[in-house]
């Protein structure tokens, strides 16, 4: 009797189990994403908040990294499965040896962002690209996308970028060291730049942002190319989902949502995240996009070998 009842049960629930969507039968894939504080990331918060990931079968597990430069090892170690390096971060730990490949993309860059440049400590007296010789400036990540991209700021202007003295801070650093007094300027982004400008410790020097050109990546998300291969269809998913937060996030009657979900995963409240500037999402990196990045960084000497960027990207 018991043998029956049992067996009457498990034919009962089948036509419950096939209703439910394939992804939460089978089990959703589960997935670390590093993240570090800028509005960059939007798209994935975006995705997280709106269940774009839940509904591919993703449970995307958001992880806040305090240094960019920092997640290619996390990512190595299996701490994070997919994690927002900057595109150079990521083309320096390929050609150091890291088998990772790209994934979707973040942030692009726009002539109409000034939310991230050179902020200097009130009274220091810098105000150009000359006045930066010999001085300490913090940079959120050497070598990542701010530390980068104003090197090639400094060499448009005629400054040897090697003549500045550059030390690594993260971004809640920034006001509290040049208060300090020890650094004379930060390369910063918003929120966090306005709240150093806002309290009178420092000033934009420049908005050097603006010499970069139009829709190159900011922000790439990246996996190792093993866990790729053995999970195609959550790297699809994981890509189809800030696809979509990025449709979400272009329409303008949608700035309200997007702005909490902001400030929700980089802790920052209303009136401060209603301020910032919020870079267009691209979540679609090509090879185009990573050969600029290439040619940056050659220019630089940051790269050993010329990476074959074709191989670089999940198809």
């Amino acid at each position: 009797m018991m043998k029956r009842r049992t067996a009457l049960a498990a034919l009962t629930a089948v036509p419950a189990v096939a209703s439910l969507p394939a992804a939460f039968a089978q089990g959703n894939t589960k997935i670390v994403f590093g993240y570090t504080a800028v509005t960059d990331f939007a798209s994935v918060f975006v995705a997280a908040e709106n269940g774009y990931f839940k509904k591919r079968g993703l449970d995307v597990e958001l992880k806040f990294i305090p240094i960019n430069s920092t997640i290619p090892a996390a990512v190595q170690a299996d701490s994070l499965q997919i994690g927002g390096p900057t595109p150079s971060v990521y083309l320096q730990s390929v050609d150091g040896g890291l088998d990772h490949v790209v994934v979707a993309g973040a942030g692009v860059t726009s002539k109409t962002i000034t939310g991230f440049g050179l902020v200097a400590k009130a009274g220091s007296g810098i105000r150009t690209a000359k006045d930066c010789v010999g001085k300490k400036i913090g940079v959120p990540g050497l070598g990542a996308f701010l530390h980068v991209t104003f090197r090639a700021w400094l060499k448009s202007q005629g400054v040897d970028y090697k003549a500045v003295n550059f030390v690594e801070a993260s971004f809640p650093q920034h006001g509290d060291l040049l208060r300090g007094g020890s650094v004379d300027a930060v390369v910063s982004a918003d929120p966090f730049m306005s709240r150093i400008t806002d309290s009178g410790v420092g000033y934009v020097a420049s908005d050097y942002s603006t010499f970069l050109p139009e829709n190159q990546p900011t922000i790439i998300h990246v996996a190792k190319r093993d866990w790729v291969a053995k999970n195609p269809a959550a790297a699809k998913g994981f890509r189809e989902a800030v696809q979509e937060a990025a449709t979400f996030m272009n329409q303008p009657k949608n700035d309200g949502a997007v702005r909490a979900a902001i400030g929700k995963y980089i802790k920052l409240p209303p009136e401060v995240i209603a301020k910032v500037q919020i870079s267009p999402p691209g979540p679609v990196v090509t090879e185009k996009q990573l050969n600029y990045w290439v040619g940056l960084m050659k220019d630089q000497e940051m790269l050993k070998s010329t990476p074959d960027v074709a191989r670089l990207i999940a198809k």
